[in-house]
């Protein structure tokens, strides 16, 4: 079975950040191809973000990796840093992020990556919201303003206005500064409502649930339920033995009892006649 490579992180944390690396050659293309300067905009905007997880993610790596030096310059740790920064010359770099993620397919394979997947719900779960967060803000964005930006008595007519209103109303604050005012937007601004309120809805669930959730098992009731795990698969001559033993523990706890209850009424008697 192939093991993990210190390179390789979580297999839904490596998912993610590939994800967000499509995203990311994805937008590099639009941006080129954008004949509205707003819309390149919102482009750019979305990028700065992806910019500052890409960061995060190679401080992260950096700080994790086994040997700092061997993460830099043989695991391509130099190509994470530059692709983080926001210069366009540098994000194609970011592919690498991607060819990492293959890498992470072929050693484990497909059928044992979904296995993993799942078994860690709660996490993988996590990373798709957030994701797909980001996708409604960036596309949810760009849609509300090719919508809104042809109305003549619009306030959404800018990029930060469109990435802004798409913001509060995911986080359900809803200021109410930006608004649609066609009737393409208001569909547009329902939809955008009902699944981005869902969805920050549900990370809000999923966080509060890691606070209440009980306490897992403790290591003294793993030796507990091992302890008994052994006994049980004793055989009857250990068994008897244990009770013997147990047996005359429980003597020598009785005789100890007495004798501290004897000293406990002498020391009362004598007490009783100092006060007489």
């Amino acid at each position: 079975m192939a093991q993990k490579s210190g390179e390789l992180k979580n297999t839904s944390y490596e998912l993610f950040i590939g994800a967000l690396s499509v995203l990311s050659i994805v937008n590099l293309a639009l941006y080129y191809i954008a004949a509205d300067p707003d819309i390149a905009s919102v482009i750019l905007i979305i990028d700065t973000l992806l910019s500052v997880i890409f960061l995060t993610d190679f401080l992260y790596r950096l700080f994790t990796a086994e040997s700092k030096s061997t993460y830099f310059f043989h695991q391509m740790g130099w190509a994470d840093l530059l692709a983080s920064l926001p210069a366009p010359q540098f994000k194609i770099l970011r592919t690498f992020r991607i060819v990492r993620v293959y890498r992470l397919m072929k050693i484990y394979g497909g059928k044992r990556m979904i296995t993993e997947f799942v078994s860690n719900r709660g996490g993988s779960a996590l990373l798709v919201l957030l994701f797909m967060m980001i996708l409604i803000l960036e596309f949810g964005g760009l849609a509300m303003l090719w919508v809104e930006s042809r109305v003549p008595d619009a306030n959404i007519t800018t990029a930060s206005d469109a990435v802004w209103y798409v913001y509060v109303t995911i986080t359900t604050v809803g200021y109410g500064d930006q608004y649609p005012v066609s009737n393409a937007g208001r569909i547009l601004g329902t939809i955008i409502m009902t699944v981005g309120v869902g969805l920050f809805g549900t990370i809000t669930a999923f966080l509060a649930n890691i606070f209440v959730e009980p306490k897992g098992e403790t290591a003294e009731d793993s030796e507990e339920a091992a302890a008994g795990k052994e006994s049980i698969a004793a055989g009857p001559d250990d068994l008897a033995a244990q009770i013997e033993e147990m047996r005359k523990m429980l003597q020598t706890y009785q005789e100890t009892s007495k004798d501290l209850q004897d000293k406990l009424a002498g020391i009362e008697n004598t007490v009783q006649r100092l006060k007489a």
